[in-house]
């Protein structure tokens, strides 16, 4: 079993920056693929960015690639997203996720084992 836990959301003005973090338990953290979604009111949750066990590879949503970075710890169960130049349309709850097939980048939910709480972000105009 794994638990996650995010923080680091927030308000931010359009074309400011935010880091999420995502902590996890369990000592099998780093065998694990990790990503990110949100959800914004009245809509579906969306993939944001994945990360394969070893951070070698990863992958982005078309509408987050270039402005937002996933980085990993293994060493301290952690996952990250620095999200840069930041919109009003990135505003919604986002979610820390885990898949235990770590060789592979799921984009769908349906695709992770464990989820997080989320964590608000909210980008103002």
């Amino acid at each position: 079993q794994v638990q996650l836990v995010e923080s680091g959301g927030g308000l931010v003005q359009t074309g400011g920056s935010l880091r999420l973090s995502c902590a996890a338990s369990g000592r099998t953290f780093s065998s694990y693929t990790m990503g990110w979604f949100r959800q914004a009111p009245g809509k579906e949750r969306e993939f944001v960015a994945a990360i394969v066990w070893s951070g070698i590879f990863t992958y982005y949503a078309d509408s987050v690639k270039g402005r937002f970075t996933i980085f990993r710890d293994n060493a301290k169960n952690t996952v990250s997203l620095q999200m840069n130049s930041l919109k009003p349309e990135d505003t919604a709850v986002y979610y820390c996720a885990a898949d235990r097939a770590g060789h592979q980048l799921g984009v769908r939910p349906t695709e992770y084992d464990y989820w997080g709480q989320g964590t608000q972000v909210t980008v103002s105009s």
